[in-house]
C-alpha cells in the first residue's frame, strides 16, 4: 500500500477514482498532457526540435553532400544548384555540414543532459532524505563545485584528453549535475515529511527503496523539466568550445565549429558561412527552452490554467 501511494506524482490527484473511471494516475498525466498540448509555444519547440533531430539524424540519408573531399575549385562559392547553401573555404558543402555537425551537437547535449540528470536526481535525493551532518557535507561539495568556472576547466581537459562526443559529453555532464542535485534535494526535503514516506519507514522500507519507490518518482516533475533545460545549456557549451578552438577534433565537427570557421568569412560577404549555423544553434536552444517552460507550466499544479 505505502509503495502504491509512494508511486504517485503529486499532479492533481482530489479524489479517488469511482468505478469504471481511469487511475488517479493516469488522469494526472492526462491533464498535464492536455495542458502542454495547448500551449502552442510549447508545441512549436517540439516541431522545431523533432525537425532539427530529422535534418541532422535523417538528411545526410537524402541529401548527400560532399563534407568528405576538399575541392579548392568551389571554394567559397555561393548557393547554387548542387549546394543550395554554397561551400566553405574548403570546398565542403555548407547544407553537409549543417547535417553531421547537428548529429554531433545534439548527441553531446542529450548525453551530457542524461548524465547530469542520473548523477544530480540521485545526490541529491541522498542529500535530502540522510539530513543533517551528510546533508550539509554533500550540499558544501556542489557549492565548491559550483563556485569554480567550469568553462575553463571543460577546456584545459578538452586540450589534455582531447576531445570526442563521449568524451565532451561526460566533461559537460560533469559540472551541469549540480543544479539537478539542488533541485531535487530541495524537492526531496519538502516529500520526506509527506505521510506516505511516514507508512514506509514503518513498513520497514530501506533508504534505497524510499529514494527509488517514492522520492524521486515523485520529484519527476522537476527532473523532466530540468532535462530540457540541461539540454539547451549543453548544446551551448559545446558550441562554446566549438568557437573558441577547443571543440570537437577533425573529421568530428559541431555547430559552433562551423561558426568559428566562418568568422573568418564574416566581414567578405560570405553570409552562408556564418548565418545558417547560428540559426540552427539558437532555433534549437530556444526550442529546448520553450518546450522547459511548457513542461513546467504543465506538471506545476500551481502553474495551470484551470
Amino acid at each position: 500500500m505505502a509503495d502504491a501511494i509512494g508511486s504517485l506524482p503529486p499532479l492533481d490527484i482530489v479524489r479517488a477514482p469511482e468505478a469504471g473511471e481511469i487511475g488517479p494516475v493516469q488522469v494526472s498525466w492526462r491533464l498535464a498532457l492536455r495542458e502542454f498540448a495547448e500551449n502552442k509555444l510549447a508545441v512549436a519547440g517540439v516541431v522545431v526540435l523533432l525537425f532539427f533531430v530529422l535534418f541532422s539524424f535523417v538528411g545526410p540519408l537524402v541529401y548527400h553532400g560532399n563534407v568528405l573531399h576538399s575541392d579548392l575549385s568551389i571554394a567559397n562559392s555561393p548557393p547554387v544548384q548542387g549546394h543550395p547553401l554554397g561551400t566553405d573555404a574548403e570546398g565542403f558543402d555548407v547544407l553537409g555540414e549543417l547535417m553531421y555537425g547537428g548529429q554531433a551537437s545534439l548527441e553531446i547535449g542529450f548525453l551530457a543532459a542524461i548524465f547530469a540528470i542520473a548523477v544530480g536526481a540521485l545526490w541529491g535525493a541522498i542529500a535530502g532524505l540522510a539530513g543533517g551532518l551528510l546533508d550539509g557535507f554533500m550540499m558544501r561539495i556542489v557549492d565548491i563545485l559550483l563556485s569554480i568556472p567550469f568553462l575553463f576547466v571543460v577546456l584545459i581537459v578538452s586540450v589534455r584528453f582531447g576531445a570526442n562526443v563521449l568524451s565532451l559529453s561526460l566533461i559537460i555532464g560533469a559540472f551541469t549535475w549540480l543544479v539537478p542535485a539542488r533541485l531535487v534535494r530541495g524537492e526531496v526535503l519538502t516529500l520526506r515529511v509527506r505521510d506516505f514516506v511516514s507508512a514506509a519507514r514503518t513498513a520497514g522500507a530501506t533508504r534505497w527503496r524510499l529514494i527509488n519507490r517514492h522520492l524521486l518518482p515523485n520529484a519527476l516533475s522537476v527532473i523532466i523539466v530540468n532535462v530540457t533545460f540541461n539540454i539547451a545549456d549543453s548544446i551551448l557549451t559545446v558550441a562554446y568550445l566549438g568557437f573558441l578552438g577547443f571543440g570537437l577534433q577533425y573529421p568530428n565537427y559541431d555547430w559552433g565549429d562551423l561558426l568559428n570557421n566562418g568568422t573568418n568569412f564574416m566581414l567578405d560577404g560570405y553570409w552562408w558561412l556564418i548565418y545558417p549555423a547560428g540559426f540552427c544553434l539558437i532555433a534549437t536552444v530556444m526550442a529546448c527552452n520553450l518546450i522547459g517552460d511548457g513542461l513546467r507550466d504543465a506538471l506545476d499544479v500551481r502553474m495551470r490554467r484551470r
